[in-house]
């Protein structure tokens, strides 16, 4: 059974559209990440099943705008605001430009999940339970991930890196 994915984007879209605005923290962006979302539903339909779709679009909205997030750190545009001010979020422009290095260092080591289970877990504040549903891993997993991910903050606000 395939998903009916233009009452999937009727019901969900604002939804979806509002992850991407917080995360991108740009309406152009989030319009196009809304609709990639939706694209790779269409992309994929045969094989997703619809038991809860509002998860299922909220992971690869979250998804679909860390990639774009890392695109544009790879390739970094002129003028373009770094999306790493999102996580940071702080309205002071001189903290916003420290809070992007000192995030650059804390996650460079990380895999990209460690990077989705903390904005799920620190800025949406979902409980680790929740978090690691939507992850695929275990809550032991997702504290251990998190765990480590605070001990190298610690680590490098030590050695003088924030």
């Amino acid at each position: 059974m395939s998903l009916d994915v233009e009452a999937l984007y009727r019901r969900y879209g604002p939804m979806v559209l509002r992850r991407c605005r917080q995360l991108l923290q740009n309406e152009d962006k989030a319009m196009d990440a809304m609709q990639d979302t939706f694209v790779a539903v269409l992309r994929h339909e045969k094989k997703l099943h619809a038991a809860a779709p509002s998860s299922l679009l909220y992971r690869i909205a979250t998804n679909t705008c860390l990639n774009i997030m890392r695109s544009e750190r790879r390739r970094p545009q002129r003028g373009s605001d770094d999306a790493l001010l999102t996580v940071a979020s702080n309205d002071d422009p001189e903290a916003r430009v420290l809070n992007r290095h000192y995030l650059d260092w804390i996650f460079a080591a990380e895999k990209p999940s460690t990077q989705v289970m903390a904005l799920l877990h620190y800025v949406d504040g979902m409980t680790l339970e929740e978090v690691a549903r939507e992850v695929g891993l275990s809550v032991s997993g997702v504290r251990k991930r998190l765990r480590t991910l605070k001990a190298r903050a610690k680590s490098l606000e030590r050695d003088g890196v924030s």
